[in-house]
């Protein structure tokens, strides 16, 4: 089953490549693209004005394993 999560915050520059203290926020997850794209659209029309703030749309199977990070 496919599920979607918002990912992103506040980052160092706007390379977006290393975040804020605290890390990425993930919310979710959403069962369907038009929810986290819902969420995603709230949070990232909220902080327009910030040009150091991005969100994304990731989305996982659960049926699978995660993808390695290392």
């Amino acid at each position: 089953m496919q599920q979607y999560w918002v990912v992103g915050g506040e980052y160092k520059d706007t390379s977006f490549r290393v975040p804020r203290e605290g890390g990425e926020e993930w919310i979710g997850p959403f069962g369907s693209y038009n929810q986290a794209k819902a969420e995603w659209a709230r949070r990232a029309w909220s902080t327009v004005d910030d040009a150091q703030t991005r969100y994304r749309i990731e989305s996982m199977d659960q049926d699978l394993a995660p993808p390695c990070t290392d």
